[in-house]
């Protein structure tokens, strides 16, 4: 098997392409003929060693593929059957192994390489808006990167719910396509949260959902409603400085939390019921998921470097 391993923590470059052995499965898992492999911040924090993974590692967490090899044990799965997957260690490579538990069917109308663009993003924009905040007709919420893979899946979703979005971006192209995707408003990050009081008469978004972190948090607690709620999922920009719980006080009774996917996919039947509905959306073409830029797997560094630099669109995607 090939796959990029990461000797020592660091930039793009300390990500190389090796060969190695198939370890094939053990008794409960699966090993699956990588198709695609889904590129996310998360594998950067791992890779700069923001979040600690003993070394070597092989990056990559998210992807799609074909069982090539069934463990003793188990009983869901086929060689053949087209899965996907959104917690997996060592996806960056053309063969994966796993515990069937992490492994969900891939329906027959949906792309086993758009199911791998949309695992770790769908379903976290499912949890978001589902759960976190449910948007409840009529609601206003600021999705941050309304651009990004994760922010054209969640603008998606709550609109669906019938709420509004107001998104931010960095640069006019971003701004047509979120506004393309069905963004009510679009709008630089420069002062996001007096333009979205305006926008709401004043009462301000009933949630904020922000992936970017350090840059937006604080303007993005002054945007809130009485009660509103603040999902802090992700740090782009770099870890939220420590926040005195007086200012949710000041805010109005403001509600803080930084939620992650595997708290909301802690069952297999949560897991199983999320996926499903990310699936069925595809199917009935109410969700749309765009693949901005694909990529070699030894262009892994490339990759990185696209993501890190804010110059992409949609989902990043590596091909064994």
């Amino acid at each position: 098997m090939k796959a990029i391993v990461v000797e020592q923590t660091g930039g793009p470059g300390v990500m190389r392409l090796l060969e190695g052995e198939d370890p094939g499965p053990r008794p409960g898992q699966i090993s699956v003929r990588v198709a695609a492999a889904g590129v996310n911040f998360i594998d950067v924090y791992h890779r700069t060693g923001a979040y600690g993974l003993p070394l070597p590692f092989t990056p990559g967490l998210e992807g799609g593929g074909y069982v090539a090899a069934v463990g003793a044990g188990v009983t869901d799965f086929a060689v053949g059957d087209e899965v996907a997957w959104k917690s997996v260690p060592g996806s960056y490579a053309d063969l994966v192994v796993g515990d069937a538990a992490e492994f969900v069917p891939v329906p027959e109308k949906v792309a086993v390489e758009t199911a791998a663009a949309v695992m770790l993003q769908g379903l976290t924009a499912h949890y978001l808006c589902n759960t976190v905040y449910a948007v409840q007709e009529g609601d206003t919420v600021i999705i941050h990167a309304a651009a990004g893979g994760m922010g054209l899946l969640l603008t998606q979703m709550v609109k669906s719910k019938g709420g509004k979005v107001i998104g931010t971006v960095s640069t006019d192209a971003k701004a047509e396509l979120a506004r393309q995707n069905g963004a009510d408003h679009v709008m630089r990050y420069e002062g996001f949260g007096a333009k979205a009081r305006e926008l709401t008469g004043g009462e301000g978004v009933a949630a904020v959902y922000d992936g970017v972190g350090k840059t937006t948090f604080s303007e993005g607690l002054t945007a809130l409603r009485r009660r509103g709620v603040m999902a802090l999922f992700g740090q782009s920009s770099g870890p939220v400085p420590p926040v005195d719980p007086q200012e949710l006080h000041r805010g109005g009774s403001l509600i803080l939390t930084r939620p992650t996917l595997h708290d909301f996919t802690a069952t297999r039947e949560e897991y199983l019921w999320r996926a499903g509905e990310v699936f069925q959306m595809i199917e009935d073409d109410d969700l749309l998921v765009r693949v901005g830029e694909t990529f070699r797997l030894e262009e892994a560094p490339e990759a990185h470097q696209a993501l890190e630099a804010r110059k992409t669109t949609g989902k990043l995607l590596l091909i064994p």
